[in-house]
């Protein structure tokens, strides 16, 4: 228990200090601004999967250029969160674009469609029945 109670403290720190250094310490072109929006990390602290969203573009491309631009530099930030959080051997930093906001916007808008669906089929339903 203690061992994953420490996970999920330095996984929160770790956040805090990586969303700091993406916005001061990065100078790839590539990477942008660029939010934070998660951060695992293992049992271990051997890896850290690092979950991020570009702050404006939805362009496909550009999100994998900013991964690539993040990959690069995966090594300096590594180096720069274990001298900030006063780590001895920092994770492995794994970048993820997250998807969450897509999916939660494509259930929306099937929630959305459903309900217009139901909405059309009730009012037809209410005029057969003023029919009659």
């Amino acid at each position: 228990m203690t061992g994953n109670a420490r996970a999920a403290r330095v996984a929160a720190q770790m956040q805090r200090a990586l969303a700091a250094l993406l916005r001061r310490g990065v100078k790839d072109p590539r990477v942008g601004n660029v939010t934070v929006t998660h951060l695992t990390v293992s049992p271990d602290l051997s890896v850290a999967q690092v979950h991020v969203l570009p702050f404006a573009s939805t362009d496909a491309h550009a999100a994998e250029q900013m991964l690539a631009g993040l990959d690069s530099a995966a090594g300096y930030l590594r180096g720069q969160l274990a001298r900030e959080l006063k780590l001895r051997h920092a994770p492995q930093l794994q970048f993820a674009l997250d998807r969450d906001l897509e999916r939660a916007h494509h259930l929306t808008e099937l929630i959305d469609r459903a309900v217009a669906g139901d909405a059309r089929g009730a009012g037809a339903d209410t005029e057969r029945s003023h029919e009659k």
